[in-house]
């Protein structure tokens, strides 16, 4: 679903009015509100049209056989299925608004002075969470840019902090564990090695260079010196792999706070331990990748929750130039409002590719 764009008239399956069509979009709205099953009499009252229990009853069972509705049990109520929660969100939602205090709020938010990347991001995450009542997630692909400059701070207790700033102006800050016993002077020896070697190389290159020359001794540093520096480059290498980057998901519990039983608790944890994995981060941007706005993934339609009955809303990132720098997104289960989560998200997005870019 792109952005700024209401949905479209709904096309509805065969046999299916617009009658039809209003109380699909009350159950799934009730639904979304209580996670209860819905009756006629409920439908009759919330509807205020001169339409009997019995007439509703009727429709509901056309729908249950169109596949848009399904009975959880014997009772009377009916609960929207996947393809019904679909057709929903493609015809029939409508969307809210955030407003100009609300907009205002995630700027200041994101824009705190003083704070890394890291951080901003894990604030986006959080951000998004407590916005919707789930799981927020966002990711960023490892940076590809050149180095500009990198500096040593001594903080005490056998620890430094490292702070690279790269030739687009972002800067990154990490904390790194120093060899026991090693001199102040040996911060600035390292910081001044690799600045000598950076000329606005990318990471993976400056390690290339800092590599070679350490391993062949044609560097002037001591041993202590050396791993300083070696520790340095590896907090911002990652691991052999350069394709992947920062995943970051803040309010998992909220998932876990609607479960009903044994088998789905063990599902969504199952879900958590895919999402740690690199693959799963990569399948995440390549969704967001494809789409120009925001786009919602219900049930198993993304490929990664199987039988979890999670849903996903995920926008990408991007900069003036229309690159993709990194993917944010929500994660609930198929019952989140998203009406109110698609327009959070669709704001966020913008704003922090804007940031990033």
């Amino acid at each position: 679903m792109k952005r700024g764009l209401r949905p479209a008239k709904p096309v509805l399956p065969p046999g299916l009015d617009s009658r039809s069509a209003t109380i699909l979009r009350e159950i799934v709205e009730e639904y979304v509100a209580s996670g209860e099953p819905v009756g006629s009499r409920t439908l009759s009252r919330r509807l205020g049209l001169p339409l009997s229990p019995a007439t509703i009853r009727n429709v509901m069972a056309s729908l249950t056989e169109a596949g848009l509705l399904f009975s959880p049990h014997t009772s009377a109520g009916r609960l929207p299925t996947e393809a019904g929660l679909r057709l929903f969100v493609d015809g029939l939602l409508q969307f809210g608004s955030l407003s100009e205090e609300e907009c205002r709020a995630i700027g200041q938010s994101l824009e705190a002075r003083g704070r890394s990347l890291q951080d901003t991001l894990t604030e986006a995450s959080s951000l998004l969470s407590g916005m919707s009542d789930a799981a927020g997630l966002v990711i960023a692909p490892k940076g590809e840019g050149g180095v500009k400059h990198i500096e040593f701070v001594a903080l005490g207790g056998n620890r430094a902090l490292v702070v690279l700033v790269g030739t687009d102006g972002h800067v990154e800050n990490r904390v790194i564990e120093t060899p026991v016993g090693m001199p102040p002077s040996a911060l600035v020896e390292a910081a001044n090695y690799l600045n000598a070697h950076t000329i606005g190389a990318t990471l993976p290159d400056l390690r290339e260079r800092v590599g070679a020359d350490i391993a062949e001794n044609r560097s002037a540093l001591d041993q202590l010196t050396a791993d300083v520096v070696e520790s340095g480059l590896a907090i911002w290498g990652g691991g052999g792999d350069e394709r992947g980057g920062t995943l970051i998901i803040r309010g998992q519990g909220k998932l876990l706070s609607d479960v009903d039983g044994q088998e789905r608790l063990l599902a969504i944890q199952a879900l958590f331990d895919r999402l740690e994995r690199q693959e799963t981060m990569l399948r995440l941007l390549e969704l967001a990748e494809h789409s120009e706005g925001v786009r919602i993934f219900i049930g198993a339609e993304s490929g990664l929750f199987g039988g979890t009955g999670m849903s996903m809303v995920v926008a990408p990132a991007r900069n003036e130039a229309n690159r993709i720098v990194g993917a944010i997104g929500v994660i609930g289960p198929t019952r989140i409002n998203y009406g109110r989560i698609v327009p959070v998200v669709d704001y966020t997005a913008r704003f922090l590719g804007e940031m990033l870019g």
